[in-house]
């Protein structure tokens, strides 16, 4: 598939109630390997992206080797692959337009692209953020294809008490609304884990609602029920893999 196809094709697999599953990989190689398995797309974590070549997570890793890595990983399969491209490398809607247009040249076909400041603190406000949205779609519509940005919220990642996730749902909602408007193409609602506010997002948002697998999510069949149209795994599918080399190598060695 051309690039553009692999676009249209990535769109299509996000099916409300129907959720396609991201199994998220690091590299080509394992890039290969989850294709092989049977995915119908991949994507990578930033978090396993940058451990794996020995950086901290929050864009620690050079962009230019990030460019590297994505090349590598969209030649390597026939398959829609999505970047964890976290704040676009920039703060301003300038700069992350920049930045859009050099990913965009790696094959990638799509990025999620979060509302945190990366480095800094908080979130950008809910104008700032659809500028940058903005700017990323001005670059993305300028490559002639659907390309597709999955607007990831950090609210609830940034309050570590689940108990008061429920009073940040409507702010999650408001900001999916906008960032709809603003050329976002799928919501990103990481750490929120209570399926009654899981569905509120998905019945109140216009896109499709990408959910997080970590400990005390529902099962992906009832995600599904809920309305989510995407779960991906993060980090862990890196870290389990790290796990079992390390006691590999212990009884080895």
């Amino acid at each position: 598939m051309s690039q553009a196809e692999k676009a249209k094709e990535f769109a299509a697999l996000h099916k409300k109630g129907e959720p396609v599953i991201i199994y998220n990989i690091w590299d080509a190689g394992t890039a290969q390997a989850v294709a092989k398995a049977g995915a119908r797309a991949v994507a990578t974590g930033s978090a396993s992206v940058a451990a794996a070549h020995g950086y901290s997570d929050g864009e620690q890793i050079p962009l230019s080797l990030v460019e590297i890595i994505a090349s590598r990983i969209a030649a390597s399969v026939d398959l829609p692959f999505s970047l964890d491209f976290e704040g676009g490398y920039a703060q301003s809607p300038a700069d992350v337009k920049v930045n859009a247009a050099r990913i965009i040249k790696t094959g990638a076909v799509g990025v999620n692209f979060e509302d945190q400041k990366v480095q800094g603190t908080g979130l950008y406000s809910i104008d700032e953020q659809c500028a940058r949205i903005s700017a990323f779609r001005e670059a993305s519509d300028g490559a002639g294809f659907p390309f597709f940005i999955n607007a990831r919220t950090d609210l609830f990642l940034q309050e570590p008490d689940a108990a008061k996730h429920g009073a940040l749902v409507d702010e999650a909602i408001l900001r999916g609304r906008r960032y709809a408007a603003a050329g976002a193409s799928g919501f990103f609602i990481p750490a929120l884990t209570d399926p009654a506010q899981i569905a509120r997002v998905c019945q109140h948002v216009p896109l499709p609602v990408n959910a997080y697998m970590m400990k005390g999510m529902p099962e992906i069949a009832e995600l599904g029920r809920l309305g989510v149209s995407r779960v991906s795994f993060g980090p862990r599918p890196y870290r389990e893999a790290m796990t079992d080399l390390k006691e590999k190598a212990k009884r080895v060695l």
